[in-house]
């Protein structure tokens, strides 16, 4: 098993490292952490906790992983932080462990987690997603697959964002992000179809063209909410797209960004 530890590094004896792991300077890693094969831990480091990192990470100077959630009614239970493999995580951000609502925090595969993003306790980041410089996660956020959130952009606690959402940046965001849409402002209000991020994702132009009488269906028809998903059923209820967006919206319990 080749480790990289650099001299200045304190790993904890208990700590559970892969083959090819990569420690630097002055990073710190507690008892509770494991980390997978090939994955990089660069300077000024510090993950604790019961931290379970996967294979072929990259985690950046000044990041911090695994400390106790911000959160007023943690009491030290115990709780962890999971993260799955090839994902980027940049300089400063934070990553607190779950409390007692999930028992964790999860981020999946191949996100990318720009500078000084906050992702708060029991979030659930998906695969496949990319979180802008700066973006602040409240507690109980979950972000599905491929969804992207613009720098600068606060999203509230318990707010879901559907996949391949985006979410412009500097955005407010308190109610959940609809599946495939482009949301932005102050209070974020679904402007379109997330066109330019569908494309780069394969989707076909027969999809998109639906999507777009999706979008006019649930969001410029002026229909009662109701109204619009059961016109949805009715007339796409065999594609994925609207299933996908009909199962999203009635299980939203803050309401979605309309």
């Amino acid at each position: 098993m080749a480790l990289d530890i650099h001299p200045t590094a304190i790993v904890d004896p208990n700590a559970k490292l892969g083959e090819n792991v990569k420690v630097g300077p002055y990073s710190i890693i507690g008892p509770e952490v494991t980390i997978g094969n090939g994955t990089i831990v660069e300077s000024h480091v510090v993950i604790e906790g019961e931290t379970i990192i996967g294979e072929n990470n990259y985690i950046f100077s000044f990041a911090s992983i695994g400390k106790d959630p911000q959160d007023l009614k943690f009491a030290g239970e115990k709780t962890r932080v999971v993260i799955g493999n090839n994902n980027k995580i940049r300089e400063f951000v934070t990553i607190h462990r779950g409390t007692t609502d999930k028992y964790e925090t999860r981020i999946g595969n191949n996100t990318l987690v720009m500078a000084y993003v906050h992702i708060a306790h029991d979030c659930i980041i998906g695969d496949n997603c990319v979180l802008a410089n700066a973006a602040t996660f409240a507690g109980h956020v979950e972000v599905e697959d491929y969804a992207v959130v613009g720098g600068l952009t606060a999203v509230h606690q318990f707010t879901r964002v559907g996949r391949h959402a985006m979410i412009g940046g500097c955005s407010a965001v308190n109610q959940d992000v609809v599946p495939y849409m482009l949301s932005e402002g102050n209070k974020a209000r679904a402007v379109y179809i997330n066109i330019v991020g569908l494309q780069r994702r394969g989707f076909s132009q027969e999809q998109i063209k639906r999507l777009r009488e999706l979008y006019k269906i649930i969001f410029k028809k002026k229909l009662k909410l109701e109204e619009a998903l059961q016109t949805v059923e009715r007339d796409y209820g065999q594609y994925e797209e609207a299933q996908n967006l009909v199962n999203f919206i009635r299980k939203s319990k803050r309401g979605i960004t309309r």
